[in-house]
C-alpha cells in the first residue's frame, strides 16, 4: 500500500511539474530563428518582446485568444497544486474506506483547464502567428512546451481517475 501511495504522490508531482514547465517555458511555437510562447516572442536568447507590449502598437490582434490560453494554463497549475494539498489533508482526515472524491474533482478540473488551453492554442495557432507583424512566425513547428501541455493533460486525467478509484486504507 505504501508503494502505491508513493507512486501516486510522485505521479501527481510529475504532472504538476509538467504544467509549470509548459506554462512558463518559451517553446510553444519554435522555428529556426525564433521561439514563441504564451508570454513573449524571442528572435534569439537576448531579443525578446513581451506579447502584451505588442497589443498597444497594433502589431498583435489575437491577444484575447492568448489571454484565454494563459488563464487556463495558470488555472490548471493552481488547481493541480490545490488538489495535491487537499490529497495530503484527506490522507490524514478521511475515514477508512472512503474515496478521495474532492481531490479527484479538483484534479479533473485541472485536466479540463489544460485541455481547453491547449485546444484553443491548437485551433487558433495559425491565426495567432500570422498576426505577429514583427516576425514571420507562420513557418515553425510546435515546441516541447506545447507537447508537455498535452502530456500534462494525460497525466492529470490519469491522476484524477486514480484519486477517484483510490480508497483510504490503514
Amino acid at each position: 500500500m505504501l508503494v502505491i501511495l508513493a507512486f501516486i504522490i510522485v505521479f501527481h508531482i510529475v504532472s504538476t511539474t509538467l504544467l509549470f514547465i509548459s506554462t512558463i517555458d518559451n517553446a510553444w511555437w519554435v522555428g529556426d530563428s525564433f521561439s514563441a510562447d504564451l508570454w513573449r516572442v524571442c528572435t534569439n536568447s537576448t531579443n525578446c518582446t513581451e506579447i502584451n507590449d505588442l497589443t498597444g502598437t497594433d502589431m498583435f490582434e489575437g491577444y484575447s485568444v492568448i489571454q484565454a490560453v494563459q488563464a487556463t494554463m495558470i488555472l490548471s497549475t493552481i488547481l493541480s497544486c490545490i488538489s495535491f494539498l487537499i490529497f495530503l489533508l484527506q490522507l490524514f482526515r478521511l475515514k477508512q474506506g472512503e474515496r478521495f472524491v474532492l481531490t479527484s474533482i479538483i484534479q479533473l478540473m485541472s485536466c479540463l483547464c489544460v485541455m481547453i488551453g491547449a485546444s484553443i492554442y491548437t485551433d487558433r495557432r495559425q491565426d495567432l502567428h500570422q498576426n505577429y507583424k514583427l516576425y514571420l512566425l507562420s513557418e515553425g513547428s510546435y515546441g516541447y512546451s506545447f507537447i508537455l501541455a498535452w502530456v500534462a493533460f494525460a497525466f492529470t486525467f490519469i491522476s484524477g481517475l486514480m484519486y477517484m478509484i483510490l480508497r483510504k486504507r490503514k
